[in-house]
């Protein structure tokens, strides 16, 4: 992210990251840590986040991590109570800790639907509701990670059309009702994102030559391209965005999920 804007940008600001231990969460705080964030990382597994914090000190940045469940609204209460006893009040929040995997509709159970939406629905959620009397105190920002799937209908992505299309509809009221706070609320739509476990699990079904076909930049995105929008939305360079669901797919909406619905029902055994 260096030399696209300052290192200063967010100096002296505190970040908390949901799933911050890998794939885009990581690349988000690493863009915001390049730019002088200190970054809290919450999430389930110990060993990831270390490692994850690791890096992050890496790049300059202080972090700290904290074991948190997002579907435990104590434990999510909890860690956003270490990262203001270390950094004070938080300036920013990222709800992106989410659960995904290929279901065709009528064979997902009620347990598998609940999941992704405890995870990514109930769990922004659960930060939201938590955060608020620290961005409150700091007129601070809340960054949403959706999905394209709250746009357009995926194959066997019913769960997450209906988890990812709530967190789009929960960004949007706290935009309106947290406003007068000076509290902004947006989310970031990214496409297909090379390395990261979500991708990988999709592409068991759909080849990154279908993905290619989906997105006209031909191409897909580096986890360091969706990071850097989510650090300059999370700035003050956005000061005035508030309501806005902003997408990083190289214009894969623009094409529609049809070469990959072709691919998922290829590739799905017979009922």
């Amino acid at each position: 992210m260096h030399g696209l804007v300052s290192r200063d940008l967010l100096r002296d600001r505190t970040v908390f990251v949901s799933g911050g231990g890998s794939g885009v969460n990581l690349a988000i705080a690493k863009a915001c840590a390049s730019v002088g964030a200190n970054l809290v990382i919450c999430g389930r597994t110990e060993e990831k986040l270390r490692a994850a914090t690791n890096e992050l000190e890496g790049c300059g940045a202080q972090a700290a991590y904290a074991v948190a469940d997002v579907r435990d609204p104590g434990a999510v209460a909890a860690a956003l109570a270490v990262a203001a006893d270390r950094f004070g009040p938080i300036d920013a929040l990222v709800c992106g800790a989410a659960g995904n995997f290929l279901a065709p509709a009528e064979r997902i159970s009620s347990n598998g639907f609940r999941a992704v939406m405890d995870i990514d629905l109930l769990g922004s959620f659960h930060c939201a509701h938590a955060a608020f009397e620290q961005l409150r105190q700091t007129r601070g920002t809340i960054l949403f990670v959706s999905g394209g799937q709250s746009q357009m209908p995926f194959l066997h992505q019913v769960h997450v059309a209906a988890a990812k299309a709530g967190v789009d509809q929960l960004m949007r009221s706290l935009a309106l009702e947290w406003g007068p706070y000076g509290i902004r609320s947006n989310s970031i739509v990214p496409g297909p994102v090379n390395g990261t476990e979500g991708m990988r699990r999709l592409a068991e079904s759909a080849t990154e030559e279908v993905w290619a076909e989906m997105v006209p930049l031909g191409r897909f995105a580096e986890p360091e391209e969706i990071g850097t929008m989510a650090a300059v939305l999370i700035s003050p360079l956005a000061a005035y965005v508030n309501g806005a669901q902003v997408v990083v797919d190289g214009g894969m909406a623009m094409s529609g999920s049809s070469a990959f619905n072709r691919a998922v029902a290829a590739a799905a055994p017979a009922s």
